[in-house]
């Protein structure tokens, strides 16, 4: 029995250290990402004229939905295989579907490159849409390496891409305006420059499974249909979160010009940096639930959301000393930086709902109750925009409806999943409204120090009211990580 207990404590330890490297892997890289992309949004609008950084920006928009041209295979095999060991994969099956995406994408690549020499007009638009569809091969073939390291909890070698990626990237533009570069064109090139080499290593780390004997490769239609029919209601739910802003920013674009489209993403740019951290915690959830005992997982989820939503609440106070800084870094962005007391907030609805929400739609398969969440969003998203741009044609609103919008679908998804793990959380969905709402009042109304003395008295009540719950929370985590090895340990022990 002694040797038992021995084995269980050493395995407690083992999986306790694992979790704590794992983490420090992901945070490490989430904070490279956070620094280069500080840099980015401060120095590159600073240095480019309003309409080149708004190319810039209309690239960045587009590329962000070249993940909808893979249909879900690599959502698929993210779900189908996350939680399992990487050594314990059918090399020979991975390294078929692996060539067999490439030469997909590849296809779709020279179809769009090509669709767009033939019929875009503007020769800037062109470019971009070229660019886009080289960003789309190199992008949707590293994701399926990249969800399988992240799947099988390879969490340092992902972290190492991420990190190859940014910092190239970095340097990239850093050299080319040292160099008197002025044009949104290098900043692409510098873009997928980095995606490129990141690439590279992403083989290197997977090499098991990408580069075997040819006679290895079989062309499997049934594994291929099985990881798109699994995946692509994951995707599709993907898309759909990533048009509930797109579809606002399109008709800004539309309605406005690519100047304003540059200065709403730039103030979109800046609410989104504190999304980066949050992010890196939600990396190493799905692979860590999934291996999870399911009665623990309502208790799990308290204790995150109390952790995460007192966190962001709290970050949150960064807005007021931030705000007076970009306005004085970027003059010319001064007006458009007014948006962000709108905006900020949309970390708090979006951090729950990748981190938290997400990440447990998908641990108990309910991917397809995902995509209803967001599409029932996305309807609304275009209802809001036709009305506010076209209709009403209001800027301010516009803008506003990013963040109706959002907590729209992270409280009805919350509410949904709250049924599903039969717990209560109106309380606490009720408080966060409010402090929303107060945080954008003082932030829009009252332009002077005296909004963060109201936020931070409100900030100082909603920490007494849930006092409680942070403590148990705190308690909770002590007991979670040392129960992750309870149910291997009881097998130890019994024999």
């Amino acid at each position: 029995m002694s040797v038992n207990i021995v084995k269980g404590e050493v395995l407690l330890n083992s999986r306790f250290l694992m979790f704590i490297k794992n983490i420090l892997y992901s945070l490490s890289s989430n904070l490279v990402s956070l620094l280069i992309s500080s840099l980015v949004v401060l120095i590159v609008p600073k240095l480019i004229s309003i309409e080149e950084y708004g190319y810039w920006q209309l690239y960045l928009f587009y590329a962000s939905y070249v993940g909808f041209l893979h249909f879900g295979w690599n959502d698929g095999i993210y779900l189908r295989y996350g939680g399992k060991n990487y050594k314990d994969l059918d090399m020979g099956l991975f390294f078929s579907q692996f060539w067999m995406l490439s030469f997909s994408q590849l296809i779709i690549a020279v179809i769009i490159g090509t669709a767009s020499a033939m019929f875009v007009i503007n020769s800037d638009r062109q470019f971009i849409f070229i660019m886009v569809a080289i960003c789309m091969l190199i992008v949707n073939v590293r994701y399926m390496l990249l969800f399988i390291l992240q799947g099988t909890n390879r969490i340092k070698e992902y972290a190492q891409i991420t990190i190859i990626e940014k910092v190239l990237y970095c340097l990239l533009i850093i050299l080319f305006l040292l160099e008197g570069v002025r044009q949104f064109k290098l900043l692409i090139v510098a873009d997928l420059i980095g995606k490129s080499v990141a690439f590279i290593y992403s083989v290197y780390c997977c090499k098991e499974l990408v580069f075997r004997k040819i006679s290895v490769f079989y062309f499997s239609m049934k594994e291929m249909i099985d990881n798109i029919n699994v995946g692509i209601k994951l995707m599709f739910a993907n898309i759909a979160s990533i048009l509930i802003i797109g579809i606002v920013r399109f008709g800004i674009e539309r309605i406005w010009d690519v100047a304003t489209f540059g200065k709403v993403s730039l103030t979109l740019s800046v609410s989104g940096l504190m999304m980066i951290f949050v992010n890196a915690v939600g990396i190493i959830m799905f692979p860590m639930l999934r291996r999870t005992d399911p009665q623990k997982l309502p208790r799990i989820y308290i204790t995150m959301r109390t952790l995460l939503m007192t966190s962001l609440f709290g970050i949150l106070i960064v807005y007021y000393p931030l705000k007076v800084i970009l306005s004085a870094w970027l003059p010319k962005y001064a007006e458009s930086l007014m948006f962000m007391a709108i905006v900020f907030p949309m970390c708090i609805y979006e951090g729950k709902m990748s981190l938290l929400i997400n990440t447990y739609l998908k641990t108990l398969r309910k991917e397809k109750l995902l995509l209803y969440i967001n599409m029932v969003t996305v309807i609304l998203s275009i209802i809001l925009t036709l009305i506010c741009t076209v209709v009403m044609h209001k800027l301010i609103l516009s803008v506003m409806s990013i963040v109706v919008l959002l907590a729209f679908r992270c409280i009805l998804a919350e509410i949904l999943l709250s049924r599903i793990l039969n717990i209560s959380i109106y309380k606490e969905i009720l408080l966060e409204i409010t402090m929303s709402f107060i945080f954008i009042s003082t932030g829009w109304l009252v332009n002077s120090w005296i909004g963060i003395g109201i936020y931070l008295a409100a900030l100082v009540t909603y920490f007494l009211v849930v006092r409680n719950d942070i403590i148990v929370s705190l308690n909770n985590v002590k007991v979670l990580v040392r129960r992750q090895g309870t149910k291997i340990y009881a097998c130890d022990t019994t024999k």
